[in-house]
């Protein structure tokens, strides 16, 4: 099987073919020049898709461990020879700035490297199960079995990392895949479709389709031979799939408004607003665990506060292509319209904009709030955007309140060296993982990654994954080798 000329051609991947039909245009949201036209998958498509999936499930989890890792670490070698490549679909489709979009590679590459090593370990126990009497000869064996196919639908911030959070683990668990990228993003996923193709993973067992959101949540909805939806989004559309899903398993990685603690015994408060600083403002503010709210203890908030305003100062901003660019284009107009509203409609309600906020295009500079309150978008919801707001406070425990008084619970930093108060931020904050000594935007890929409240369900993380992806399932042995 052959790609079509040209890298940004309108195709799809549906099992064994690439398919043409009515194409999508996508473009630069930085210049938005064309940078392709992709092929709108149909409902038919989308059953055909299903139909592969099904019938591939008992090649897929027929294949033997060493070669489920040997395709996954051929996945990871690609990745590391085509990484210019990749990296230039990133900056294209998603106008990440070209540093970071290398840095997404080489933590896909990590990532499948990761799932190789977890197919070799995916095993299971022996039970004893004469326990009581009349029950010798019997033991037990407990292996895990994949859950069947699964629907990845990903977002355009991270098109290709994203991705391989729901293909790496699925691959190393034995799954078939159907993956719905962005929109916006679908070129890198389907880059990525065709190096897991050309690794050796069956063809049928794998479909890149750029369905539209209405044929998604029909998938999600009708097709009960799917038997897992694994989605990552905005809070308001992965718990409507939740809710449409019938009795289908569901893996959500939804948002949040990442918060950071700043204690007055922190040490390095230069190092602190440097990583803040990129925390909240590197490629727009346009991640899930972007630092949005930042509270700092009253003695020391001015110093931070004025370190933060100075650094985001002389972050480059502009052409994701530039080599200098951390803050570039958000996504779309309207989003960048949209975080314009919230900042003036904080301001207007007694913020004070410190610095930034102003949008030239789909660019916004870096915006730092104070005297925000609780009610207002720029602080409640998730700006996903270069927007963070900093406040003071005088006693610790003001501060783990003022963390928890929000809807989402995905990630906090916290930067103290006392033991006792990390301790306590651990029992009492309301979020899927504590991060002391950094900001919460702070992520390594096999970690068990996800959230709490409308943050999510599950978790992401390559073995915690595949342990979604799987099902135990019991064997039970009476008098086998007794005389």
């Amino acid at each position: 099987m052959k790609m079509r000329p040209g890298t940004q051609t309108g195709f799809l991947l549906c099992g064994k073919e690439w398919i043409d039909g009515d194409a999508l245009e996508v473009r630069s949201p930085w210049d938005q020049g064309l940078v392709g036209r992709v092929t709108i998958a149909t409902r038919a498509d989308a059953r055909q898709a299903v139909n592969h999936a099904a019938a591939s499930l008992r090649r897929t989890r027929a294949l033997p461990r060493w070669k489920r890792r040997e395709i996954l670490e051929d996945v990871a070698a690609a990745l590391i020879e085509q990484k210019e490549r990749f990296a230039q679909l990133i900056v294209a489709e998603a106008g990440k700035p070209v540093r970071l979009a290398r840095a997404e590679v080489d933590r896909a590459v990590l990532t499948f490297k990761t799932a190789a090593e977890e197919a070799a370990r995916l095993g299971g126990e022996s039970l004893p199960l004469d326990l009581t009497e009349g029950n010798e000869g019997r033991w037990g064996l407990v292996q895990r079995f994949p859950v069947g196919p699964i629907l990845a639908i990903t977002p355009f911030n991270f098109p290709l990392n994203l991705a391989a959070h729901k293909l790496a683990p699925a691959m190393a668990a034995g799954c078939p895949v159907i993956l719905k990228p962005a929109p916006q993003t679908p070129f890198t996923a389907l880059a990525l479709g065709e190096v897991i193709v050309k690794a050796g993973w069956p063809d049928e067992a794998l479909a890149v389709l750029t369905l539209d959101n209405a044929d998604t949540a029909w998938l999600a909805e009708k097709e009960d031979r799917i038997k897992l939806v694994s989605f990552t989004g905005s809070a308001k559309v992965g718990w409507e799939l939740k809710a449409h899903s019938g009795r289908k398993r569901v893996l959500l990685e939804l948002g949040g408004n990442a918060a950071l603690i700043v204690h007055n015994d922190w040490p390095d408060l230069e190092g602190a607003a440097l990583r803040t600083a990129h925390a909240a403002f590197g490629y727009a503010g346009q991640s899930c665990i972007s630092v949005q709210r930042v509270f700092v203890e009253r003695n020391v908030f001015q110093t931070y506060l004025w370190k933060v305003v100075e650094i985001a100062a002389k972050l480059g901003m502009g052409d994701p292509a530039d080599e200098a660019t951390e803050v570039g284009p958000l996504i779309r107009l309207s989003d960048a319209e949209r975080v314009e509203a919230w900042i003036r409609e904080a301001v207007d309600g007694g913020a004070k904009l410190v610095a930034g906020g102003e949008r030239k295009g789909s660019v916004i500079t870096p915006a730092i709030l104070t005297a925000t309150t609780p009610g207002m978008k720029i602080r409640d919801e998730e700006v996903f955007g270069p927007v963070v707001a900093i406040e003071p406070y005088d006693d610790f425990e003001e501060a783990l309140a003022e963390v928890n008084h929000s809807k989402y619970g995905l990630q906090a930093g916290l930067l103290t060296r006392d033991a006792g108060r990390i301790l306590t931020a651990y029992r009492e904050l309301e979020v899927g993982a504590l991060i002391v000594g950094d900001t919460p935007t702070w992520r390594l890929d096999p970690m068990p990654y996800g959230g709490v409240k409308d943050s999510g369900l599950g978790r992401e993380g390559i073995r915690y994954a595949m342990d979604e992806m799987t099902e135990p399932r019991m064997l039970v042995m009476t008098g086998i080798g007794q005389s």
